[in-house]
């Protein structure tokens, strides 16, 4: 991974961490607590791939199976944040843009849901038997109506974060709009990036076309 990549992905996983320990997960909704971590760790891999999806999530997922006040083993949510990672990653977009906002809101309610399945599955494995306690169908259900609610507000900021640290040559090519101006424009009716180029372009065929006429006067 470049450096870039690493820094801007260690302050993100790090905020996002301390946001849902001390502030999300004291909020005693009901049923799970909104995921803003993993929610993290897929705007990322939408940018960057399967694997750094991948590393990504298992880091953010160790860390936060160490960060109190964790009562689960070690490794089990850095398996479970690895596996959706790169699997988030598969789905990133070929030509670099997210043209609207109902893939990467599907790929939020799989990853929600697939993150409870899998925990659930791998603390199964261990003997933990908290989730059948709470009851499987109510964590899966408030899983993915939180992660859903709070992905609008999360998802894009993260992907185009990311962008930007890329200086992506195919991105600047399409007129300086990032992969996340698609989720934007179509989820919020917020466009950047691509706001300002069309600007300049507009204002360089203004010009031009002045030119041409001021040049038609002086022949006549």
């Amino acid at each position: 991974m470049r450096i870039n990549r690493i820094l801007l992905s260690s302050a993100l996983v790090v905020v996002a961490l301390v946001v849902q320990v001390s502030v999300l997960a004291r909020l005693q909704l009901p049923g799970a607590v909104p995921d803003l971590l993993l929610l993290t760790v897929l705007g990322l891999a939408f940018v960057y791939g399967h694997v750094s999806g991948a590393l990504i999530g298992f880091g953010a997922g160790l860390l936060a199976d160490l960060a109190p006040p964790a009562d689960h083993a070690a490794g089990r949510y850095a398996l479970v944040l690895c596996v959706i990672g790169y699997l988030a990653g598969l789905a990133r977009p070929q030509d670099g843009k997210v043209r609207s906002a109902t893939g990467p809101m599907v790929v939020v309610v799989a990853a929600a849901v697939g993150s409870t399945l899998l925990y659930a599955g791998v603390g199964a494995l261990v003997g933990d038997s908290a989730a059948r306690q709470v009851g499987l169908g109510g964590l899966l259900f408030t899983a993915a109506v939180y992660d859903l609610l709070l992905a609008p507000f999360t998802v894009p900021v993260v992907m185009a974060l990311a962008r930007r640290t890329e200086n992506d040559p195919v991105t600047e090519a399409q007129g300086g709009g990032d992969v996340s101006s698609g989720w934007l424009a179509s989820g919020t009716g917020l466009r950047i990036g691509s706001q300002r180029g069309g600007l300049r372009l507009r204002s360089a065929r203004s010009r031009a076309s002045r030119a041409g006429r001021i040049k038609g006067v002086k022949r006549l």
